[in-house]
């Protein structure tokens, strides 16, 4: 017959021992939901701004790296034509002595200078030694030429190798700066994600609402400082509601620098592609009050973000992702100068 032993009791010890786990761990449970609550809209919103920043600055210095890649790529296509056109050259010349050379070796080898002393015609002679001469002139020319283009050539071909590897190097730092804004741009749409459909749908009706007020702008009666830079800023203004794009240039789609360089080049004149090399293209406005319309607007303390002065206080420029090319107060964000070209 089976023996039924009660169940042992836990000691009173071990009862506290495992109330005070589990109140700790209720208590931390509790800390961490404390710690992480739900952000709220305009939080999310805050911090979303905050990265579209941060993707605005690696985009300009990606838009950097693709400026260089592409001045790179010219020097190098130019750099290879030459050496190809020396190649050339260099084989012509080196024809030209080898068909001297051949007539010389089929005339028997005989030394020319000996062959004319034997010939019974003395006006003959003196004829053919002075064209013996000047064949000779000729030849230590032509050998000093091949010496001059083989020179010529080592050194293109070494500095046409150089620039292809600055150019790989260019290649590799465009797709570091590529990776960096496609992760900042994908930290703001996790961000994004995070809230309700409804919270999300209120964000996008603001700024669709911000896109239309902005682009009905009261410019007052400001004038543009030259005709150049009156055509630039007409141009920018046909592209109001266009969206804003990173590494976009137009002509349907731009981000800050590239609203700014596409415009100016619809006006005939070329400017750097980004905001920092646009800063200085022109000479620097310090004053506000001194800006004309057309003129660039530099923000922030690295210079990552560049407008154009519309008048009245307003800039027209390719804000961020989300945004279009719109009209917004000069104080919106922190002004450095403005630069006229």
């Amino acid at each position: 017959m089976a023996s039924h032993r009660r169940p042992k009791q836990p000691s009173r010890t071990r009862v506290t021992v495992l109330t005070a786990t589990a109140a700790a761990a209720v208590a931390l449970t509790s800390q961490a939901a404390q710690a992480e609550p739900t952000p709220s809209k305009s939080e999310v919103k805050e911090k979303v701004d905050k990265l579209y920043e941060e993707a605005e600055k690696a985009t300009e210095k990606y838009n950097g790296a693709k400026e260089q890649q592409e001045k790179l790529e010219k020097e190098v296509d130019a750099l290879q034509d030459k050496v190809a056109r020396g190649q050339d050259e260099l084989n012509t010349l080196r024809d030209g002595l080898g068909s001297v050379a051949s007539a010389q070796y089929r005339s028997g080898g005989i030394d020319p200078a000996v062959q004319l002393f034997l010939s019974s015609d003395p006006d003959t002679y003196l004829e053919k030694a002075s064209a013996l001469d000047q064949l000779g002139a000729k030849q230590t020319e032509a050998l000093a030429d091949i010496q001059a283009k083989q020179r010529t050539l080592a050194q293109q071909r070494k500095e046409a190798q150089d620039k292809l590897g600055d150019l790989a190097d260019t290649r590799k730092q465009l797709g570091v700066k590529k990776k960096e804004v496609q992760s900042k741009l994908a930290a703001a749409q996790k961000l994004l994600n995070s809230l309700t459909a409804s919270e999300r749908a209120a964000l996008s009706a603001d700024e669709s609402r911000a896109n239309r007020d902005n682009s009905r702008a009261d410019l007052g009666n400001s004038v543009p400082a030259s005709q150049r830079a009156g055509a630039a800023f007409a141009a920018a203004q046909s592209k109001i509601g266009s969206p804003y794009v990173y590494g976009a240039s137009g002509p349907s789609s731009f981000d800050c620098s590239g609203l700014t360089s596409w415009a100016y080049s619809q006006a005939g004149v070329s400017i750097p592609r980004t905001s920092q090399s646009q800063a200085n293209a022109g000479t620097r406005i310090y004053s506000q009050g001194g800006l004309q319309q057309g003129d660039l607007v530099i923000f922030y303390g690295d210079m990552h973000h560049v407008g154009l002065y519309a008048g009245n206080g307003q800039v027209l420029h390719a804000p961020k992702p989300g945004a279009s090319v719109r009209y917004e107060s000069i104080n919106n964000m922190p002004f450095q100068f403005g630069v006229r070209i």
